[in-house]
């Protein structure tokens, strides 16, 4: 998650403190309003990025691409 929180950071030009606040907040919409997605993207975020192509995957199934 730091990794994506320092991106953020760069990227929108926000100190880092912000950045994790925008992190947390898309993370809590995607759990209430998409489950099955919020569950994948944070088991990503906790794996250190290693399971992407494994969410990538059920996230191909759910959406049927």
């Amino acid at each position: 998650m730091d990794e994506l929180i320092k991106t953020v950071s760069e990227k929108a030009g926000i100190n880092p403190e912000q950045a994790k606040t925008a992190v947390n907040s898309v993370l809590e919409y995607l759990k209430a309003k998409v489950p099955l997605v919020g569950d994948q993207v944070q088991g990503v975020l906790n794996n250190g990025g290693n399971s992407i192509s494994n969410a990538a995957d059920v996230l191909k199934k759910k959406f049927g691409f």
